[in-house]
């Protein structure tokens, strides 16, 4: 935990998945903790890579009862930090979980709505990372593994519990990532330090261009 004035913030970060030894997103958001200097409370909560596990989640918003949520996972391939747009209904895993459970073309919620959206503003947060130093696009697919999972979970919570959330991709980092695109950890720690800092602005999101063609 880290400050104890202002708003609370509960940024959320997975496990290791996939046979890597470490996930950048928590990585990050424990080095960020150590060093959070911003005028809010922020705790982090490390969360399972496993469908079924769905407690964990439900058991940190009741605990710390934030005002924003942050959820944060590895998008391996990214060259940029993404705060996602959208989370759909359904889980169709193109790998199994941690627990060996591999869910394809199920719902989320069997009685919920096809999608629910971020409240974050993500066009902000993309400005602020940017002018951190710190390379950051609009995503407007969360995947259909458990990160997007947790985040159409979190939408839901936040609509009845009426706080601000949403969800926010990272890439890997080069000891992870092979040849593929990497940001070093400090970066991503810059990015959601950012990320906070532009959720817990209560002003209304800046429209600008963040759509894809495909």
């Amino acid at each position: 935990m880290a400050a104890a004035t202002g708003p609370t913030v509960l940024l959320t970060a997975f496990e290791p998945f996939g046979g890597d030894a470490r996930n950048p997103s928590w990585d990050a958001a424990q080095r960020l903790a150590a060093t959070w200097d911003g005028p809010a409370r922020l705790v982090v909560e490390q969360l399972p890579v496993v469908f079924e596990e769905r407690a964990r989640l439900a058991a940190a918003i009741v605990e710390h009862r934030p005002d924003v949520v942050i959820a944060t996972g590895l998008a391996a391939g990214r060259s940029a930090v993404t705060p996602e747009r959208v989370a759909i209904n359904v889980m169709d895993a193109r790998i199994p979980d941690n627990a060996g459970a591999q869910p394809v073309d199920e719902p989320v919620d069997p009685c919920g709505a096809p999608a629910a959206f971020s409240s974050l503003p993500i066009k902000r947060i993309v400005r602020d990372v940017r002018a951190a130093g710190v390379p950051a696009s609009v995503s407007n697919t969360a995947g259909t593994f458990t990160c997007n999972q947790v985040f159409y979970e979190l939408m839901s919570f936040a609509g009845r519990e009426g706080f601000r959330a949403g969800f926010v991709h990272v890439p890997a980092t080069p000891d992870i990532a092979g040849d593929g695109p990497s940001l070093e950890l400090e970066q991503i720690v810059t990015a959601l330090d950012a990320v906070v800092r532009a959720s817990i602005d209560p002003a209304a999101d800046i429209v600008e261009q963040g759509g894809a063609e495909s």
